[in-house]
């Protein structure tokens, strides 16, 4: 004898749920809209009394897409008051959740086929294009207001800076997009993202003309530029803010020294750079710091011990300077362009762009020569 099994499609009662859902969203948000049109007239529908302050004139329908999905909302017309609900906003047809979340997903670089599936998944409606592309134009808007507002902070003594590489899809390909940034703390102890400027290199006329943007906008009172050793940066940061100090970062200068470390001892050698930090005293930590360097050369670790020797050296902030500027360009004009398979691939190409860089890159600061041309000149 054959037992009859139950099945439950799944499917549909998720469907069914679903529609309860948003029927229920749907008749409460009406009601609510009512009982707003009831306050605002001081009497029911069809009702007739002395505190009555205006008259129903019908109502509209307009569409709301909410997380439980598509609602129609049936907004009350009123004659001698004027309905402005708070429930919905007028001439808004979407949630803000809904919005920010359209907005966040193409900031990321999720294609707008790709949002429309997602979109359709999660409020059971397909957003069209033109939907996203007029969210994007907001979204926009206020990126540029922020971006190009007065700084009215006060004057901000400490101005942290840095290049970073986003990836960006432009076109459908993605390439990689130099962003310069400005953190800086004022006089009260505050904290404020002073700007973020796309599109530019890490040489020093983009960092001039990224300074400057700053200073036009309010930055006053810098005593000290904390940064990485960009000699571009270096450079800048002399001609535009000369009254202003400099100080390398520790994180970038942690990281070039774990970079030459053994995994296996980046632990220990982060104490003892942190411990160089931590003196109390310029002295102190100068002395420290011929300890670490001892240390290290007695671990083998002699490309660390020269980095902490470079860092702690009198007078002598930009040592490596020049190189890393050199290779912020060799990254920007070639490495993030190309996508190597290989170690041999990277170094011939490595090679060839110096070969380019010495005898066909033409600089305008060696008098619009190839430093070549300029080291045979002088």
């Amino acid at each position: 004898m054959s037992e009859k099994i139950v099945q439950l499609n799944e499917d549909v009662i998720k469907g069914q749920v679903k529609e309860l859902v948003r029927g229920s969203v749907e008749e409460t948000l009406n009601g609510l809209l009512e009982a707003e049109a009831e306050k605002l007239t001081q009497a029911a529908r069809y009702e007739r009394n002395e505190q009555r302050q205006g008259y129903r004139s019908g109502h509209y329908s307009r569409n709301l897409t909410t997380t439980s999905g598509d609602v129609t909302l049936h907004v009350p017309r009123l004659k001698g008051v004027s309905f402005e609900t708070a429930i919905i906003e007028r001439y808004r047809r979407r949630e803000s959740s809904v919005e920010e979340a359209l907005i966040e997903m193409y900031l990321a670089g999720v294609s707008v086929r790709r949002v429309e599936d997602i979109t359709e998944a999660l409020w059971g409606s397909k957003v069209s294009p033109s939907t996203i592309s007029e969210l994007n134009k907001k979204a926009y808007v206020h990126i540029e207001d922020w971006r190009n507002r007065p700084l009215q902070g006060g004057r901000y003594p400490y101005v942290y800076v840095d290049g970073i590489y986003l990836r960006r899809n432009w076109g459908g390909e993605f390439e990689n997009v130099a962003i310069l940034v400005a953190i800086a703390v004022n006089e009260d102890g505050y904290r404020e993202v002073l700007g973020a400027a796309e599109g530019m290199k890490e040489d020093k006329a983009s960092w001039v003309s990224f300074f400057q943007w700053l200073r036009s906008r309010g930055l006053d009172g810098v005593k000290l530029i904390v940064g990485d050793k960009c000699l571009g940066m270096l450079e800048a940061v002399g001609e535009v803010f000369p009254e202003a100090k400099y100080q390398r970062c520790t994180v970038h200068f942690y990281r070039n020294v774990f970079s030459v470390t053994p995994r296996s001892k980046v632990k220990l050698v982060a104490k003892m750079l942190k411990a160089i930090h931590a003196q109390e005293s310029k002295k102190a930590a100068r002395e420290k710091a011929k300890a670490v360097v001892e240390e290290l050369r007695s671990m083998k670790l002699k490309e660390a011990a020269k980095m902490v020797q470079s860092m702690s050296r009198v007078g002598r902030c930009i040592d490596n300077g020049p190189m890393e500027g050199f290779w912020g360009i060799l990254k920007s004009e070639m490495y993030y362009l190309r996508k190597f398979t290989d170690e041999q691939e990277l170094i011939s190409a490595i090679e060839k762009y110096i070969q380019f860089y010495n005898t066909k890159r033409y600089q305008k600061r060696l008098r619009c020569m190839t430093p070549m041309e300029f080291h045979a000149a002088a």
